[in-house]
């Protein structure tokens, strides 16, 4: 088990003056749900499909991305981490670079960056963090992600370790970075990582409510669920049901209140957007994407993902209940249901709002387009709502809209 004795010295918080007007006007309310999108740092967009697709995965591309989702009220990008091509994404930028450079292209964007425990260290991933959150003036999350595609660890020399030790590694990994980036000497003896009496300086930014950067962590599975509840800032879900939203907001609080955690986690949710003029149209788009399918890689990405899930002990990892037609968007983000009309959109999110949902992270098909169309049409409307006392309660949004996440509209 692993344990920090040894620490010396308490977190230092830097002089810095941030100005923590990481909101326009329109993200003023304190209590407002918050918009992210994913970075398409890889080629081949965000869905497993031949259909045409206006997004590109260059950098001047994600420039351009990121400045149209910080001027339509978007707060993070989340980007990739791949490090080998397979199942259509043949091209990937590494995420914590291209992160540092969305970050220094805006003003007010968080960017996360993805990291993967294994190929990268704690050590490296808490220098490079903290460098870059100082250049950002405190704008640098991190997502921690345990690792589904056995071939990439195999093929760059590292060890494929089965899901409980993926996770208890992330785990270890996690407690690093919290504990290098809040003391001035760090000791730590783990089964994976060790440290004796580390000073990291520069420390990340630091604020009150804000001691080091947000620290991101998803799936599905018990252990999942542990290192959201008792080390993680945010818990990133796949879509679900309703019943499936509830079950597992409910889980994951009750073993952070069990860890005796009082501060979170909060949640986050990955969610696929189709907005167009009429539900019908949206639906005919959706059809279109899973009916183009590139099978071979959409069965080959299935394969190596319900793996992973099936290799857990209650067999509930990420994808473990998926379908072909779920697969051939990354993380389930059709079952999030973001495929409508605009009132409907903003319905549902407001419905997500109310089950404790504080981040709804969007993937689009024309990012040349939807990244833009979302923040005029979607952004502005749910604050509003929000301002007339919308999305707080639960029963009542459930009655406007919670129908179309039932298990059987799922099927």
């Amino acid at each position: 088990m692993a344990s920090t004795n040894g620490v010396n010295g308490g977190s230092t918080e830097l002089n810095v003056s941030v100005n923590n007007a990481n909101e326009s006007d329109i993200n003023s309310a304190p209590d407002r749900v918050k918009f992210a999108y994913w970075v398409p740092n890889v080629s081949g967009g965000l869905v497993i499909s031949k259909i045409p697709q206006k997004t590109n995965w260059d950098l001047q591309s994600n420039i351009k991305y990121a400045q149209a989702a910080e001027n339509g009220g978007f707060e993070y990008a989340l980007s990739q981490i791949r490090f080998m091509a397979g199942y259509g994404a043949e091209n990937q930028h590494e995420s914590v670079s291209i992160s540092q450079a969305l970050a220094l292209s805006t003003k007010k964007l968080n960017v996360i960056a993805a990291l993967l425990p294994g190929p990268w260290t704690p050590a490296i991933a808490a220098k490079q963090i903290a460098s870059i959150d100082q250049y950002t003036n405190g704008r640098i999350s991190v997502n921690v992600v345990s690792g589904w595609f056995k071939q990439e660890f195999t093929s760059i020399g590292q060890w494929w370790l089965e899901h409980a030790e993926r996770y208890r590694r992330s785990r270890e990994f996690i407690e690093c970075l919290k504990g290098i980036w809040t003391n001035d000497a760090f000791t730590y003896k783990g089964d994976f990582y060790q440290f004796n009496n580390y000073p990291l300086k520069p420390k990340p930014v630091s604020w009150p409510g804000r001691p080091y950067p947000e620290i991101f962590q998803g799936g599905n599975s018990h252990d999942a669920r542990d290192n959201g509840a008792q080390v993680s800032s945010y818990y990133f879900m796949n879509g679900n049901t309703l019943e499936g939203f509830q079950s597992q907001i409910a889980d994951v609080k009750e073993r952070a209140a069990k860890a005796g955690r009082t501060d979170g986690p909060k949640f986050a949710v990955n969610g696929f957007v189709i907005l167009r003029d009429t539900e019908e149209e949206a639906v005919r788009v959706l059809q279109e994407i899973q009916g183009k399918a590139d099978k071979e890689a959409v069965e080959a990405f299935g394969g190596a993902v319900q793996q992973a899930g099936a290799s857990t002990g209650n067999k509930t990892g990420m994808w473990a209940n998926s379908k072909f037609e779920d697969l051939v968007q990354y993380n389930d983000g059709f079952k999030t249901k973001l495929i409508g009309t605009a009132t409907q959109l903003v319905d549902r999110i407001l419905l997500l709002k109310s089950l404790g949902i504080s981040i709804v992270l969007c993937a689009f098909l024309h990012y040349d387009e939807d990244i833009e169309k979302f923040g005029k049409e979607i952004v502005p409307r749910v604050r509003e709502l929000e301002a007339q006392g919308r999305g707080k309660d639960e029963d009542y949004e459930i009655s406007l809209t919670g129908a179309v996440y039932a298990a059987k509209n799922q099927e």
